[in-house]
Order: C-alpha cells, then structure tokens, then sequence
C-alpha cells in the first residue's frame, strides 16, 4: 500500500516539480471573457498572464465540483492506497467544501485525508513539498496530515505587487490612489492572515521592500528546518535579486521557487515577487 499525495493547480507546482516529487495535480479553471480554461492544461501561467494583459475585466477562478473530485480521489484510491490531499484555502474558494463532500461520496474514502492548506501558491506549494519529506521519510497518511495541520499555522507569506493596474480594475483601489502609486512607486504588501490574502501595507522603491521582508522575518522567524519557497509573476530577474540579498542577509540554507498562478496573479499581475516559508512560531 502506497501514499497518494494529491494537490490543486493553485499550488503552482509545475509539472516537471510534479514528475519529481510524485505528487498528483487537481486542475482548477480560469474563467477569462472568451471562455473557460483549464489550469496548467490549455492555458499556461505564460499564457495567463497574456490574456490579463488584454482582458476588460478580471478572470475568475471556478472551483472543481464533488462528483469531478470523488472520480479523481478514487482513482488513486482504487488500489488500496491512502491519500493525502493538500488543497486551497477553504477561506478562498468552496473547492475544500466540494472535496469533503467528495470525501463521503468516494468508494474507500476512509483512507483519504483532506488539508485546508489555509494557503494558496508557494505557502500551498511549501506545505506538498513537506508532505513528500515525510512520505519519503516513511511516515503514515495519517502522520503526513497531522504535521499539516500543525505546520499550516506556521506558513508565512509576503508579497509585493508591482503594478496596481488590477487592483484598480478589481475596484479594490480608486483610479486616483493607483495613477498616484504609480507615480510615486508605491508596492502594496499582501500576506496570508488566516487563510485570505490580505492587504498588510505598502512600501515605495525595492529597498524598502528588502526592509520589509528582513522586519517581518525578525517578527517572524524562519524555522530552518525546513525550505523557504519564493515567488514572482513574470519577473524573475527582479525576483532572482530579491531573493539572493534575502537568502544571504536571512541565512536561508534551502530554497525553491515557482512562479505565482491565476489566484494571487488575478489581483496582482504580472511583477509580483514575494517569499513563503514556515516559522518558528
């Protein structure tokens, strides 16, 4: 008997990540005004972040419905296997809802054990990576998803967003307050507080932004346990030197990084660049 361990596309693990690590994808849709796209499958984050680019209004994400998530769940629990599922945050989408009522719908649904990561992107994707060590260390299902529930509470997640255009066309700021931060290179700062992105602040210029992030590593400390994930939305150059001057004024010692997908990148665009990892508290 093998662990299955399962996750969403919202993750933003990419599919080479998830050949190495031996971890299944859910595949949520993208809702742009021409139709609806299939995350990862028909539509690229490259593509994404085209159509935004074009778009009139904001996509939208739709969630996968239980019957689609009982036919995946019990085809990894077919052969008697036990299944972990890490997946987006209840508090962003119904999709957990959809996956519990799955759960109780699934032929040998005893053996599946459902996480409300109360993350998405790379704090999502942090929390599969330290379900594959366990796994891979030998741990029971059962013991994988007891640390994830543990270790959920401990994801820290910042980001900065580097143009305010979609903010804008989301109405979450005025067409004033984004003409004038963009004239004054004003980055909002997001973070996840229980289980929703929230706006936590703003910075101007990116040493500021190191600024941050060093101040709010020291609030909250880095567990070196375990990696530290970064992310960006097609900027990587910016990104890659963010994360150098993080990775040698925090001492980070292991790191990974993907790109951020349709979730954050919706509100946020393309620019944003951020870091996940667990605390110590």
């Amino acid at each position: 008997m093998a662990i299955q361990i399962i996750t969403d596309s919202t993750s933003d693990l990419t599919e080479e990540e998830l050949q190495k690590l031996n971890v299944h994808m859910i595949h949520m849709r993208v809702i742009f005004e021409d139709g609806i796209y299939t995350d990862g499958v028909d539509i690229t984050k490259e593509g994404f972040y085209e159509k935004q680019a074009a778009a009139k209004t904001l996509p939208k994400t739709t969630q996968v419905n239980p019957q689609e998530y009982c036919d995946i769940f019990e085809s990894l629990l077919q052969n008697g296997d036990e299944v972990v599922a890490i997946l987006l945050s209840s508090k962003l989408s119904g999709t957990f809802q959809s996956a519990m009522i799955a759960k109780g719908m699934a032929e040998g649904g005893e053996r599946l054990h459902l996480v409300d990561s109360l993350n998405v992107t790379i704090g999502e994707g942090l929390l599969v990576r330290e379900a594959v060590r366990l796994r891979d260390a030998g741990k029971t299902a059962a013991e994988i998803a007891a640390a994830m529930e543990e270790l959920k509470y401990r994801v820290r997640f910042v980001a900065f967003i580097g143009t305010l255009k979609y903010l804008k066309m989301g109405g979450r700021i005025s067409a004033s307050t984004a003409v004038l931060g963009t004239m004054l290179n004003i980055s909002p700062v997001v973070a996840i507080v229980d289980g929703e992105v929230k706006s936590v602040g703003r910075v101007k210029g990116k040493q500021k932004i190191l600024e941050y992030t060093l101040d709010f590593a020291n609030h909250y400390p880095i567990d070196g346990r375990h990696c530290v994930m970064f992310g960006h939305s097609r900027c990587l150059e910016t990104m890659e030197i963010y994360r150098e001057k993080c990775v040698k004024a925090l001492a980070i010692k292991d790191y990974h990084w993907d790109e951020l997908g349709a979730v954050i990148g919706t509100h946020a665009g393309p620019g944003c660049y951020g870091l996940a990892y667990i605390g110590l508290k």
